[in-house]
């Protein structure tokens, strides 16, 4: 996962985000009569070391890094079938979700764009303060309040990204805009039309 940009054949420079989209293989089908609901889990990745239960229950499909079970009502899907780009077309609207980038402890100014107090006479040490809350009356700071804390490692989900190009040889898909997560992170593409779910990287 990576962000680079593409030419169009009219000039238009558009910013793209690489990701590395299959193939996910089926690795197993829960149906409402034997597990109580339905679902797909699908693997992704290739593991060198994977434990003895696992390889049990995979058998021929290989070794796995990530496995991951989505809803799936309704849906056709085998155990043994493989998923890869070509699923996708150019022109496609998409949703992805990912973990942001984690941050750490941040304080106001980075974590919510405070623009901090004066830096002129008299405000010793107070240039990136968050200043009063306003908890005038109540005597408790208020729910939702903006103030210092942990910044980012969130699940996050940006609606309506289109695809750009699919590259059937590499498995690659380009997708307008930035996307959630640091590079080389995991994250899940929701097809729009079809509301179909796909583990990629």
């Amino acid at each position: 996962m990576q962000m680079t940009q593409v030419f169009q054949p009219t000039g238009e420079v558009i910013p793209v985000t690489l990701i590395q989209a299959g193939p996910c293989v089926v690795t197993d089908v829960k149906t409402l009569e034997r597990d109580g609901y339905t679902s797909v889990q699908i693997g992704f990745g290739k593991s060198k070391h994977v434990a003895k239960p696992q390889q049990g229950v995979w058998k021929e499909l290989g070794a796995f890094e990530v496995v991951a079970e989505f809803q799936a009502q309704g849906s056709d899907a085998k155990r043994g079938d493989i998923f890869d780009v070509s699923v996708f077309a150019s022109g496609d609207h998409v949703d992805v979700v990912g973990t942001s980038k984690g941050h750490g402890f941040q304080g106001v100014v980075k974590r919510h764009g405070f623009h901090g107090g004066p830096a002129s006479h008299g405000h010793k040490d107070n240039l990136r303060m968050p200043g009063s809350i306003g908890a005038g009356g109540l005597q408790h700071v208020m729910k939702g309040m903006r103030m210092a804390g942990r910044m980012g490692n969130d699940r996050v989900t940006v609606k309506n990204l289109e695809i750009v190009q699919v590259d059937a040889t590499k498995n690659v898909l380009a997708i307008k805009g930035a996307i959630p997560g640091a590079l080389g992170s995991l994250v899940t593409i929701v097809a729009r039309e079809a509301k179909s779910i796909w583990l990629n990287s």
